[in-house]
């Protein structure tokens, strides 16, 4: 994890970003997130 600056909140595995608050404007749905991160890394 590293801490953003400026309401800035983005998920990224791996270097790559699988969501970002800035461009959706909103927080992600927990559940969803979880499982797409669990895709990811299994």
């Amino acid at each position: 994890m590293i801490e953003g600056r400026g309401g800035i909140f983005d998920v990224k595995v791996d270097g790559r970003l699988i969501y970002s608050k800035h461009m959706t404007g909103e927080f992600p749905e927990h559940d969803p997130l979880i499982k797409q991160i669990e895709k990811l890394v299994s």
